[in-house]
């Protein structure tokens, strides 16, 4: 199957949006775009104070930054919450390993379930991603798939030890 969407790479705002090009992968590149935040993530938490403020900020700034290059990727190539706009799967990581230790262990379950609330949609993420549109529509699916996987992964915690 031919994908007649264009990309260009060499745009600032393509290539964030495409998430540095991992969302061109296939197959699933959502998957492969939550796997390429994470070691924007282990950056992030080794260079940032160490403080829940400065997380959220952030967080904040990836979301802001997310609602204007996703919606004005999309626009350019005419294709709404295209599989290749993957910056929303990048902020819905870093949203699910908000409250949690920066360990590998964690990185790991909260990327499987993330994936799982983001590929599964359950209510009300298939609402949202259903009937929100534009940039902020793009993004928003993703950060409540976040939360919910963040909000497990954080109740889990006593249980993920090795």
């Amino acid at each position: 199957m031919n994908d007649p969407v264009k990309f260009t790479l060499s745009d600032p705002v393509h290539l964030v949006a495409l998430g540095f090009g991992s969302g061109l992968l296939k197959p699933a590149p959502g998957t492969w775009g939550t796997l390429a935040a994470v070691p924007f993530y282990l950056v992030a938490v080794a260079w940032l104070p160490a403080t829940l403020p400065a997380y959220l900020a952030f967080i904040l700034l990836s979301f802001v930054v997310g609602v204007y290059v996703c919606g004005k990727t999309a626009s350019d190539v005419g294709a709404h919450d295209h599989g290749s706009i993957v910056w929303d799967e990048f902020v819905g990581l870093f949203i699910t390993l908000i409250a949690v230790p920066p360990t590998w262990l964690n990185v790991v379950v909260g990327f499987v379930l993330f994936r799982i609330f983001d590929i599964l949609k359950p209510w009300p993420i298939k609402l949202l991603d259903r009937h929100v549109h534009g940039g902020f529509g793009i993004m928003i699916d993703d950060v409540l798939a976040g939360v919910f996987a963040g909000l497990i992964l954080f109740f889990a915690q006593p249980y993920l030890t090795f």
